[in-house]
């Protein structure tokens, strides 16, 4: 009898002005096993504030393993506040079924510039989702960068002298 495949949820958002979803299963396409050992199931809900439910019925309803949860909130203080509290529900699900919800959100105000904003959603949605991998094949991997000072969306900041 054939051993299932692990699942790796990516819930996306309408909201978003970027696919980050899309770029989040390119990557996670690009893993050794995928269709073999894994596969990708997804889910794209209206707003960031959606994010949290979705990922919890991945979890439960569709038994996926981990999920990569990601949006995009907007420049006014409000979406800030809701970004935060978004974040909380994530973090709730994440205990409610201990199981890692990993949260990717790209602030709308991260840069004035479109060709940069746009490169910050593909490298943070395309490192989350490795990461995603990572912590279910090669936690290795992620050992091997503590403390390097590895970031999601812009470049590295390397890690302390004497570090």
């Amino acid at each position: 009898m054939a051993q299932e495949k692990i699942k790796i949820g990516v819930v996306d958002t309408m909201f978003a002005r970027y696919n980050m979803g899309a770029a989040a299963v390119a990557e996670l396409a690009d893993c050794p096993g995928y269709n073999e050992a894994f596969e990708v199931v997804t889910k794209t809900v209206p707003g960031f504030k959606d994010l949290a439910v979705a990922a919890k019925n991945l979890i439960e309803r569709d038994g996926c393993s981990i999920v990569v949860a990601m949006g995009m909130p907007g420049k006014a203080p409000i979406d800030k506040q809701c970004a935060h509290e978004a974040a909380l529900g994530i973090m709730q699900a994440q205990l409610m079924t201990s199981t890692p919800i990993l949260e990717v959100f790209v602030h709308e105000d991260e840069s004035d510039d479109p060709q940069v904003l746009a490169s910050v959603f593909e490298n943070r949605s395309r490192k989350h989702a490795r990461n995603a991998y990572w912590m279910l094949f090669e936690p290795e991997q992620l050992n091997s960068r503590a403390g390097q000072g590895i970031r999601q969306g812009f470049d590295d900041e390397g890690p302390l002298a004497n570090s």
